[in-house]
Order: C-alpha cells, then structure tokens, then sequence
C-alpha cells in the first residue's frame, strides 16, 4: 500500500512538471512572439514615411525641412524625423513614444489640421521640443554631432569661436541651432505670444534699408 502512495506521489509529482515545464515553454514562445511583434510596430512608427503620413507633417515641416543640409548634402548622410524627434536609448524611446499619443490625440482633434492653425500653435510646437532637446543635452544631435571629437583646427574660425565659447558657457546644441531643420517661428509679437516666449537671441527684428 505504501509503495502505491509512493507511486502515486511521484506520478503526479512528474505530471506537475512536465505541466510546469510547459507553461515555462508556451509563455517563453509567446513572449518572444510578443516582443517581436511589439518591436515591429515600435520600428515601423521610427521610420520617415509614418512620421509624414499625416498631411500636418508632410505639407508643412517636411517641406522645410526637405530643402535643408540635413535632408540632402554633399555627403549623401541624411538625419530622417526619428533621428532627430526620436531618441535611441530604450527608456527615453518608450517616454518619448507616450508622449506622442498626445499627438496622435490632436491630430484627431485637428489642432492643427491647417497651415493657418499650425502657424497659429508653430511656437507652442517648436518650444516643447526646445525644451526637451535642451533638457536631454541635445542627446539626438549629439547621435551624430558629438562635441567631444570636434577638431576645431579643420573648423571655420567663426564655428571654432562659437562652439569652444558655448560649451565653455555650459550651452547644448539647440540653443544656438533652433532653426538648422526647420523655419524658426515669427517673433513672439506678430502672434500675441509672452515677450519672454522666445529666446533673444534667436530672433532679432531686421530693419528694413533705408531706399535712396
């Protein structure tokens, strides 16, 4: 009788864990399946074409942006939207991804559904990302840009002044570059902005020449 308790005992001891073994497996193969698959979707909304597919982006800031250095240049080396909006690192990337279902939410709304309602929000627009480039260091434009390998003796001698002095004043890229991919908003006035809105020396009001 003993020897049947045993038996029974390591019978479903041994069921228990081929059970176990292959809950372990299922969820193993379902995990894979499902960070491939999450993976996918987060790489498919890094490319260039997702980022434009909204009219919002593509007839406004991509038009900009398509007739500056970084669009095309004599390199051939091209900084696409995620390059430059999306940062690379795993924690920043899923912040970064949060934040843009507020995007996603005034696309639907039509926020800026016109050129005239983006003109009308462009500083708001341009000062959040502002912030959060100047906040991070600058990490995307450094993806590419790092200061530290800069070799100032092959560097105009206006950039080489400019960048020792910014760096040695505790400065980021975007605080001397706002308008290097896109069209830098009207001055803070025209669009009944704070005065304070707009960095000062980004902006400055050209007088017109005097006609003789």
């Amino acid at each position: 009788m003993t020897d049947d308790n045993n038996n029974g005992k390591r019978s479903l001891w041994q069921r228990l864990r081929r059970i176990a073994f292959g809950v372990v497996g299922v969820a193993f193969v379902a995990g894979i399946v499902f960070w491939g698959g999450f993976n996918t979707v987060l790489e498919f909304t890094n490319r260039e074409a997702f980022c434009i597919g909204c009219h919002e982006m593509k007839e406004n800031v991509f038009e900009e942006y398509r007739n500056t250095i970084h669009y095309q240049n004599r390199t051939g080396v091209r900084a696409t939207c995620p390059d430059c909006h999306v940062p690379k690192e795993w924690v920043p990337k899923m912040i970064r991804k949060i934040q843009a279902s507020n995007e996603v939410f005034h696309h639907l709304l039509g926020s800026i559904s016109t050129p005239e309602k983006f003109d009308d929000k462009r500083i708001q627009l341009a000062q959040n990302e502002w912030r959060r480039m100047k906040k991070n260091n600058s990490q995307e434009c450094r993806n590419c840009h790092n200061y530290e390998y800069f070799d100032y003796s092959v560097q105009g001698r206006r950039s080489n002044k400019a960048h020792q002095a910014g760096l040695s004043e505790g400065k980021t890229c975007i605080d001397c570059h706002k308008g290097i991919a896109h069209s830098l908003p009207p001055i803070a006035q025209d669009i009944g902005a704070p005065h304070d809105a707009v960095a000062p020396e980004v902006f400055h009001p050209v007088t017109p020449p005097k006609q003789n």
